[in-house]
């Protein structure tokens, strides 16, 4: 297992954009070989295979014969998970200074960091604390500084990398107490304002963007040739090339790791590596799973609330939702966004905890009467999970559901309140007339179908 001699839970100073983390590279490392980075994003507290995350990661850094850093694109967090909230993220912490010990991680602030502790500064103290650097171009609006450096310059193996961290400019994706308390610079126009100064060009150069897909489409022309730019925020997976210049999201809920091999030239290898809850699991972090789940959960979040009759994929998950809504709204389809899902429903019995990892957002469901030109329209711009080109993608997207429509002149189509509230960024439009549907929940909608 590789050592570093530097210790990376001293605070990085705040004096310049751009941090030097100097690292020593592991004896036995084959010279010139290329950095090996291994990517996570979006791990929400996804308590159920956190344990298999660790361990997987664990070999990666065991195996690679160069030198490696571990990159975490945002996220850490469920403010949703009962248990996260109620153990203040004991299990999270744990994985993060687990991580820290393997190799040298560095973590770009997303927007559900502060979902636990609503200042991001306690966030970035208690991560350096545990040996993980943390990067960021959020501003604190109290002072009108930097959380953290928006940049970071290390070497590994004798080679230069440079990493940088763009945040998410959706201000009403952060927590609603920490919104008073940040500044989020537009990302496009603070990458061609800035990013040509923080990437070295005589080493490896990586962006990671929580902005999203639709913002980073518009960073990729910025980019020196042969950067790595890690996306997050949308929970998708995606591989995009431009000449020597990757672009790659490596999924949420912990279901995913990639790992790139690159040097001054650029990405050389990407491969992903599943994660199951099958999995081989690190011992003492399943260990402190089982025993904070044992502290935390209540009965009735134990408790069986319905039963799926096959195990479905997050996509298949969603679907099978936005048609209940349908049903339940007395509508020909239903429309609910992909971000809303955390995982799929396993088969057999769904508990109240498992449930809430699944279908993670309540709110209320509306309706709206449209033609059938305007279906169309709509219908082309849904259900993503599929190799869908880079060109076409809108970010978080919606599943609708089900499709197979008689045809008609106009249709009544259903869909989540925060959907329809977003429609410009959902339906791509802003002429649809949404009205409530009285009495009418999300989640007991589904529960009810189960």
């Amino acid at each position: 297992m590789p050592s570093f001699s530097l210790d990376r839970r001293q605070a990085l100073m705040l004096m310049s954009s751009t941090a030097l983390l100097p690292l020593v590279r592991p004896a036995f490392a084959q010279e010139n070989a290329p950095i090996r980075l291994i990517i996570l994003s979006d791990l929400h507290s996804a308590y159920e295979v956190s344990a298999q995350l660790l361990a997987a990661v664990a070999a990666e850094v065991e195996a690679s014969q160069g030198p490696v850093a571990i990159l975490i694109n945002g996220d850490v967090f469920e403010l949703g998970n009962v248990v996260a909230v109620r153990s203040g993220g004991a299990i999270d912490w744990a994985l993060l200074e687990a991580l820290g010990r393997l190799a040298p991680t560095v973590l770009n602030i997303g927007n559900h960091e502060p979902d636990l502790d609503n200042d991001l500064a306690d966030f970035i103290s208690k991560a350096e604390q545990r040996g993980v650097t943390v990067i960021s171009n959020i501003l604190d609006s109290r002072t009108g500084d930097g959380y953290a450096p928006a940049a970071l310059s290390l070497t590994l193996g004798g080679m230069p990398i440079s990493i940088v961290g763009l945040g998410t400019a959706a201000i009403n994706t952060y927590p609603a107490a920490t919104r008073e308390m940040i500044e989020v610079p537009d990302p496009v126009q603070w990458a061609g304002e800035h990013l040509i100064n923080l990437l070295d060009p005589s080493g490896a150069r990586v962006v990671l963007s929580h902005a999203g897909i639709t913002a980073d489409r518009d960073m990729l022309p910025l980019l020196p040739a042969g950067t790595l730019l890690v996306g997050g925020h949308d929970h998708v997976v995606l591989d995009h090339s431009e000449g020597a210049t990757r672009y790659l999201h490596t999924g949420s809920w912990s279901s995913l790791i990639t790992v790139v091999d690159i040097d001054a030239s650029g990405p050389l290898a990407v491969e992903r590596r599943p994660i199951a809850a099958t999995g081989q699991a690190d011992a003492d972090l399943a260990a402190l799973i089982a025993s904070t789940m044992e502290e935390h959960l209540t009965a009735e979040e134990r408790a069986v609330i319905g039963n799926s009759q096959a195990a479905q994929s997050l996509a298949d998950s969603a679907r099978f939702v936005a048609a209940t809504l349908a049903s339940a709204a007395g509508a020909d389809i239903g429309f609910i966004g992909h971000t809303t899902f955390g995982t799929g429903f396993p088969e057999g019995e769904v508990t109240r905890y498992a449930f809430d990892s699944i279908v993670r957002f309540d709110g209320t469901l509306k309706t709206a009467e449209i033609s059938r030109e305007t279906l169309e329209e709509i219908l082309g711009r849904v259900n993503q999970d599929g190799d869908i080109p880079l060109a076409q993608r809108t970010g978080d997207f919606l599943y609708g559901a089900p499709t197979d429509l008689p045809e008609k002149d106009t249709y009544l189509v259903a869909a989540n309140d925060w959907s329809a509230t977003n429609q410009k960024n959902y339906f791509g439009r802003e002429d649809l007339v949404f009205v409530d549907v009285p009495d009418l929940r999300v989640k007991s909608v589904v529960i009810d179908a189960l």
